[in-house]
């Protein structure tokens, strides 16, 4: 039984994510930050694991938590968003909030997970977006995200320059009808789960080198940087 650890599965994509692994077949790890989150990933069948990404504090203590776990697929979902424009100079705490969950979480949590992807020659896939794109920003609406998700793209770059036995991926949902992603978006979270599962497993199963360090949209074409 393939094992899938989720960072930050208590709702949207990531509780879909974990109840479609789930359903087939696979052993589910899932963090959430508070009690409702857990009660909706215990209430899946998924093993759960308290963490706030965006609290060092919290996150020091996930590889004890993880000991001795062999993971084939480690997926971090975590994120926050502001919405204002490049016009519109960023909060102390907007700047904090988001920077802290989609940068800081990420890089405190890899580097404790990656022995753990190593022992099944694994992958570690990162939640991005297609607004950390470089060459196809064409619009300056929520600025602090688009920066947060260039910066996320390179914390991939780096992790999989330094660790070549596992795969470490950038990967686009789509745009989903979540709370961050809004009513008017064209994908549902089946939809978006649904296809970055099938992208992932053929990243799992085909161990292709092409995908190391790869920015790739949900439905496995690759994004420019």
């Amino acid at each position: 039984m393939p094992t899938a650890l989720l960072i930050g599965a208590s709702r949207g994509i990531g509780l879909e994510l974990a109840r479609q692994y789930l359903d087939d077949g696979w052993r589910v790890i899932a963090t959430a930050r508070s009690d409702e989150g857990l009660a909706r990933l215990k209430a899946l069948g998924a093993e759960t694991l308290r963490l706030d990404v965006a609290q060092p504090a919290s996150n020091s203590g996930l590889a004890w938590q993880l000991d001795g776990e062999k993971i084939d697929l480690a997926i971090y979902v975590a994120g926050a968003i502001d919405r204002n424009s490049a016009s519109t100079p960023p909060t102390r705490d907007s700047f904090d909030t988001v920077m802290h969950t989609n940068v800081m979480g990420a890089m405190q949590v890899l580097p404790q997970i990656v022995p753990m992807v190593q022992e099944t020659q694994g992958v570690i896939a990162c939640i991005s977006s297609v607004m950390g794109s470089l060459q196809d920003t064409s619009s300056g609406n929520a600025a602090l995200y688009r920066v947060s998700k260039v910066a996320l793209n390179m914390v991939v770059r780096c992790t999989q320059a330094e660790q070549p036995l596992i795969t470490v991926l950038a990967i686009h949902p789509g745009w989903v009808q979540t709370e961050m992603g809004g009513a008017q978006a064209p994908l549902t979270p089946a939809q978006s789960a649904t296809s970055l599962r099938q992208t992932l497993n053929t990243v799992l199963e085909s161990r292709d080198p092409k995908f190391k360090g790869a920015f790739l949209n949900h439905d496995g074409t690759p994004l420019p940087w």
